[in-house]
């Protein structure tokens, strides 16, 4: 379904005009699997030298797993328009298409109507991305002569991994009209244990834990190692909530999503935590949820999301409310949580598709030296000959003297260290993570 001209939104009673010259839009949705329905949106690249056809195509996918890139990604992040419906002007449309998927079935304003159908693993989200990519490149041909890549965040990373092996697979067989450009994973939980591992020391070296607080966290993380040796993955889940209880206690409440600040969209409330618990059954799961996913549907967004972006895109079935099955989204793949993916990028490596492993500086949850450590496991051949290089510093301009991030690349892997950024690298640097993606999809060089 294509978009109108949409002339007035209202938000939170205040009605707000958008400007002229609105993106070139379309969405819909996908029955991937019986009663269970995903949605995508697509923006058109706007540049003013070249046609949208020429220019590559990104899709988005979030973490969580649960959180909505039709809506945090969108709104938050890197799309055209910001909660307020104010033009962003680092969104990633200035040099790409970009197409959001709420994914897993549930996020979002995908849905089921099915409690068994939704996914408990990557395996079955790859699967079940499948079926919409192949609807969506079937039904618009014209991308698929188009650099397609896959960038993702946090949970989003190991998804986008799963179904990067998933695609390739399927062009491959010829089930799927598409050139693979690469995958992108930022700040991903690709392989947890490593970042569990390394919350302690890293803490410690910038002075957020002091030697009693950091044998508390290590022999906690060291735990959580244990049980995923021993193949207990709903324990080593919980092992890691634990973890992260830990940290909180000794650190007074660090933020495990840009360590330099306390202003924790993501530090949480009490009375949220148990209202969540009660809805998920599990107190557990209700301070992960709370903890981790909560944050990423916060109030602002969540009442443009159910009220005006609803109004305009027409089609959201009326029993379906934006975020309202993320809890079981969740839930439903917490066995699925710790398990590592190393070997799927491994086979990505040796498929000789494009991977890029991109991270905050400020990241806690995902830390660049946990995804140092998961990275130096890879038994690609040509790792040791990445490892031996020297990163390369990017800067914003020829003339700027600051170091935006840094980088090295071999063949086809590439590393980024992105400098005062945290989980939500686009989010906390704008003009970086445009600058990044234009290096990565080839239309700029360092």
């Amino acid at each position: 379904m294509s978009a109108g001209p949409l002339v007035l939104l209202v938000l939170m009673g205040a009605t707000q005009g958008l400007p002229l010259g609105e993106p070139k839009e379309s969405w819909g949705y996908v029955a991937v699997r019986d009663k269970a329905y995903m949605f995508w949106w697509l923006y058109q690249a706007e540049s003013p030298t070249q046609s949208y056809t020429e220019l590559p195509l990104v899709m988005w996918l979030q973490g969580g797993p649960g959180a909505s890139g039709c809506g945090y990604g969108n709104f938050e992040e890197i799309g055209p328009y910001d909660t307020f419906l104010r033009r962003r002007n680092t969104t990633w449309i200035q040099a790409v298409n970009l197409l959001f998927v709420d994914n897993p079935v549930g996020t979002g304003f995908s849905y089921t109507t099915d409690s068994g159908a939704f996914a408990k693993d990557v395996a079955t989200v790859a699967a079940d991305m499948m079926v919409l990519l192949k609807q969506f490149f079937g039904s618009k041909p014209e991308f698929q002569e188009t650099p397609f890549y896959i960038f993702s965040e946090s949970y989003g990373g190991k998804m986008a991994a799963a179904i990067g092996l998933a695609l390739y697979k399927e062009i491959k067989a010829g089930s799927i009209k598409c050139q693979l450009g690469g995958v992108a994973l930022g700040d991903s939980w690709i392989s947890p244990v490593d970042s569990v591992l390394s919350w302690g020391p890293y803490l410690y070296s910038i002075s957020l834990l002091d030697e009693e607080g950091l044998q508390e966290v290590q022999g906690s993380a060291n735990e959580v190692q244990e049980a995923l040796k021993s193949g207990q993955y709903v324990k080593a889940t919980d092992l890691w909530s634990q973890t992260e209880d830990i940290i909180e206690q000794n650190t007074d409440g660090v933020n495990f999503y840009n360590i330099l600040t306390k202003d924790s969209t993501f530090a949480g409330k009490t009375e949220n935590r148990k209202q969540r618990s009660l809805e998920l059954g599990n107190v557990l799961l209700g301070k992960l949820y709370q903890r981790h996913l909560l944050p990423l549907q916060r109030n602002d967004l969540s009442a443009l999301m159910n009220g005006p972006i609803r109004k305009k895109l027409k089609i959201i079935p009326d029993f379906v409310t934006w975020g309202g099955q993320a809890s079981d989204v969740f839930a439903n793949m917490a066995a699925d949580f710790m398990k590592p993916v190393i070997d799927i990028v491994d086979e990505l490596l040796e498929a000789n598709v494009n991977v890029t492993v991109y991270n905050g500086q400020l990241d806690l949850i995902v830390d660049t030296v946990g995804q140092e450590n998961w990275v130096k496991k890879l038994k690609w051949q040509k790792i040791e000959q990445f490892k031996a290089l020297k990163w390369t510093a990017v800067r914003m301009g020829q003339k700027s003297l600051e170091t935006a991030a840094f980088y090295k690349s071999y063949e086809n892997f590439s590393f980024y260290w992105v400098l005062k950024a945290g989980h939500m690298v686009p989010s906390d640097q704008g003009e970086t993570a445009l600058r990044m993606l234009r290096m990565i999809t080839e239309q700029e060089s360092p």
